[in-house]
Parts: C-alpha cells; structure tokens; sequence
C-alpha cells in the first residue's frame, strides 16, 4: 500500500506547504520521512508492482473527467457538491487537484476534517474569484490558515489584496503595532506583495502580504534606526549608536554577516555608523558617518557581503559634506542619488548628488543655499525624493513649502520647474515646521507636519511630449489625502509605498498606519 502525505511546515509562525514524494508505508516510518511537525493528510491508493494505482486502475490520473462532473467532499461533517472544474480552478499544487481523481469516481464523499463554515467561504472563491459576504465573519489569520492548508492561498492573496493605490481615494485601514513593546524607529515595505518589516528598538517584525504577524527577531543592536530588505527573508540594517551594518535572515533568526568601514591607514576611519541604506539587484549602498565626521558612501556586493567600493568619501567638516541620510538607487541611469539637509537658527541647508555605481563617478551635483534661480535663493529644500519610474527629481522647498521637480535626463545648473496649485479647495501651506517627500506609483506624496498630500499627474498629459517649464507646472494637481482628524495624529517622519499600499510613521506614534484605496473607489454609480 502507498501512502501520499500532503503537508505544511511552521516556521515561526509562517506556514510553508510541502508535499512529500510517495513512499512504501512498509520500508519507511513516519518519523524519518516527517523530522518536523506538520499537518498530514493520507491519500490511501492500491499499489500494483510497486506503483500507486489511481481509483481507474491505472498509475496516472485519468484526462476522461467532464468539466462539469459533479463531486461530493465531507468538510467537517458537513457535505458540499460542487464540479470538477471548481476543484481543478485551485492549481495543480491544491489538496483539492490532488483529491479530484479519487473525487471523480468515488462514491462516497471524502472526508476533511477542517471547519466547513470557512470551507464554504473558500469553495465560493473557487467558484467565483470573489469572496463572499460571509467572509466577514472570520478573522484574516483564519481565512489565511484554511487557504494555506487546501493550497490555495495565491487565490485568497488575489481576492483580499487592495486594487492599484491611488492617493485621492486612499484611507486608513489599519495601524500595525509592534509585537513587543516599543516604539516604532524604522521599517522597510518595498515589497510587491504589500509586506512590510517594522524596526523597534532592538527587534524586528515581520507582518505578510495580509498585514498578519509572523515573526519577530531580536538582534544584537539596541536601536535600529535604519533598515532595508536587500533579498526576500534577509533584513540589512543599521544604528546610528552602534557601528556597522548588519544582515540578518528574518525567516531563521540568524545573523549571515556584518560589513565595516575600516581603513588602517586612517586612524580618523573607526567606529562607523549607518545612516541610510538602498540596494540595486547586485549591490547594497549604505551611507557611514564615523565620529569624527568622515563619512562615504559603501558599495556591496550582494553575494558576498564584502566592500567593493566607495563613492565620495568626505570630511564632514560643514554642512557641505555631511552624511547622506537618504539614498534611492536609478536602475534605468545606474545612478545613487544622494542626499543631506541640515537645519539651523539660519534655516535648511543642503546638498543632491548622483553618483554612478559603475565608475564611482559623480555625475551632478546642486547644493543650497548657493545655486538656483535668484528668486528662490534662500528657500532651500527641507526633503528629497527621486521617482525612479518617472525619472524625476522631487524637492519640497523649506520656506515657501513649494513642490519643486527636475527632468533627471536634462539636468543643468537650474533644472528646478515649480508645481503650481490650481486646486481652489486646498488650504494655502507654507513649508514652516517638518516636511517629508516620498514617490510612489508615479505620485508623490508630501508630509507637512501631520497632513498627507498627493500630487498627481493630469490626466490627458503626455510625458512624451517636449514642454517648456512654464507648461510642466500645470501637469500636477495637489489633493489633501487626509482627513482633518487624521493630521492631529502627530508629525510625519516617514512614507514609503510598497504592493499596493502606502506606509506611514508618525513622532511618537506606537504603529505604523497602512493606507489602501477602497475597491469601491472606481465604481460608476448606475441609476
């Protein structure tokens, strides 16, 4: 007799499913083909010479089943008739494809022994690529635990997941908190499947493309202030108390390696902190500021996680040459762009650099106070973003609090256009108290003390289309994406966009808010 065990693994408390090849229940036992716990199904078939028979006699599936054949499961006590097509529509790697031969052609139902409430919710998303009403009535890790179980969690991601995120239309759904105690410091969500990671004092948590938590590390730092995720389970981050920056695989609580700025020939070289981080599918870049001031961009390679290079290593002695405190990597140029604002009694100074990753070369440069057009000399940037989609640069100007944008393929001496607000409903800003900047989904997302803004791109312009600046001005509109009660929730400090959700942090705040656009956003009200 063979046996065919269908399974899935915890780790942490993540589930991955894993299907075990069939073996002779005779020749070998349970505890050395199962070293771990797991969750087993027994699919029971004849064996004739050594090979599994299907329920028609032969050793592979049979192709003569209808579409519209009807089959019968036992779900918990509970009896459901549906077609074989419903079946088959959950992948080729479900419980349920496995169960269809045996489905097909038995009489009685098959009997699973999970919870046929829940079961029926999943059956209507086979039936229809929709959940129904009734889903309401179950949690997400719920639903998310029965999907992973019959294998058909890619469907329940692809009925739950929020449509393309449009600013205008977005809201709050949900403020995620650390597991542990603690504020948030950092966390990273550039993920397709809108997962992020959350830094909170020393430890890191995982949450899933369902917003679920699902793992939580504790690292060797005491503060985790910044944080990237460079390969799907592994984390680099870094402190600006503690020197180094660190990899740390998430899924297995393991620390892979640690990267140092060193240089014996410079005793000035020790003791260097991270203050930014980007990655581009072969190299980390992160920025390191060394208590003496000396600071510079490293550039490292992804497989081996040693140094390779360096890009403008500096002083630090004026505002000039500070550290960078944010980098975005432009996969179309190759390009770093690099950035450092410093405040004081006499305002916001600061500087933009794009380096090339390839030839460690800068490759242009603006600094202010110092350059610009006459009239703008003194409302230097307080924030800077680069769209890496729209080869754009982005400044939001400290005094005036004006959106300022740069075409990164015709950089001059003064490449800035200024976006004009013709959006009447919206209250006059200034750019007093903190500011923040963030482009995502070819949007760009302003923080202005606690309000959320978005300019986005008129409809029925063409990028393509040669302008000259005064025409660029009126390509944006300026829409609040916030309510008034939203913005008393305290200062923005951070925005970032991952999936189809947009990420925010607030001073003091002890979650980090998730903002998505509801589905019924794009409805046409039909009378």
């Amino acid at each position: 007799m063979i046996w065919y065990f269908v399974g899935k693994r915890r780790v942490g408390k993540s589930f991955r499913r894993r299907k075990l090849e069939s073996h002779s229940i005779a020749s070998v036992s349970l505890s050395n083909l199962l070293p771990e716990p797991f969750d087993i199904i027994r699919i029971q078939f004849p064996v004739f010479h050594g090979v599994p028979l299907m329920e028609n006699g032969n050793s592979q599936p049979s192709h003569g089943h209808q579409p519209n054949d009807r089959v019968k499961l036992n779900v918990g006590g509970k009896l459901f008739e549906t077609t074989q097509s419903t079946i088959l529509s959950g992948g080729s790697e479900s419980l349920l494809a496995v169960l269809s031969n045996r489905l097909a052609h038995d009489t009685d139902p098959v009997f699973i022994d999970r919870d046929p409430e829940i079961f029926s919710v999943l059956l209507s998303l086979l039936r229809s690529n929709r959940l129904p009403s009734t889903a309401r009535r179950f949690s997400k890790q719920e639903l998310a635990d029965e999907a992973l179980y019959y294998g058909i969690e890619s469907h329940l991601r692809s009925a739950m997941s929020p449509p393309p995120f449009t600013g205008i239309d977005a809201s709050v759904v949900a403020t995620v908190r650390p597991a542990s105690d603690g504020h948030p410091s950092a966390f990273t969500a550039a993920s397709e499947d809108g997962s992020f990671w959350m830094a909170h004092g020393g430890q890191v948590s995982s949450y899933d493309w369902n917003l679920l938590h699902t793992a939580t590390i504790r690292t060797h730092l005491d503060d985790i202030t910044s944080i990237s995720r460079i390969w799907p389970e592994i984390a680099a981050i870094g402190s600006k108390s503690a020197a180094g920056l660190h990899f740390y695989d998430i899924s297995s609580d393991r620390l892979v390696g640690s990267t140092h700025w060193t240089d014996p020939s410079d005793p000035r070289i020790y003791k260097a902190r991270v203050t930014a981080i980007a990655d581009s599918p072969s190299s980390v870049f992160s920025s390191f500021d060394c208590p003496h001031k000396e600071n510079s961009i490293l550039v490292i390679d992804k497989s081996t996680l040693q140094i390779t290079s360096h890009l403008g290593r500096q002083p630090g002695n004026s505002t000039k040459n500070t550290v960078p405190g944010k980098l975005t990597w432009l996969p179309e140029k190759s390009v770093v762009v690099a950035s450092a604002v410093s405040s004081g009694a006499f305002g916001y100074s600061g500087y933009i650099r794009l380096w090339d990753s390839r030839s460690g070369e800068m490759v242009w440069e603006t600094q202010e106070p110092g350059s610009g057009r006459s009239d703008r000399y003194g409302d230097t940037f307080a924030d800077v973003d680069a769209d890496a989609e729209e080869s754009t640069l982005y400044k939001i100007c400290s005094k005036s609090g004006d959106l300022g944008m740069a075409d990164l393929r015709k950089l001059g001496e003064d490449p800035w256009v200024y976006l004009k607000d013709k959006n009447p409903g919206m209250r006059k800003t200034s750019g007093e108290g903190s500011s923040v900047i963030h482009c995502y989904g070819k949007q760009v997302f302003v923080g202005r003390e606690g309000s959320l803004e978005v300019w986005s791109r008129v409809e029925g312009e063409e990028k393509e289309k040669e302008k000259e600046k005064e025409e660029w001005e009126g390509l944006y509109r300026r829409n609040y994406v916030d309510k008034v009660e939203d913005s008393e929730r305290g200062i923005i400090q951070r925005i970032e966009g991952g999936g189809n959700r947009l990420f925010v942090s607030r001073e003091d705040s002890e979650g980090i808010e998730v903002w998505e656009t509801s589905h019924s956003s794009n409805c046409v009200l039909v009378l």
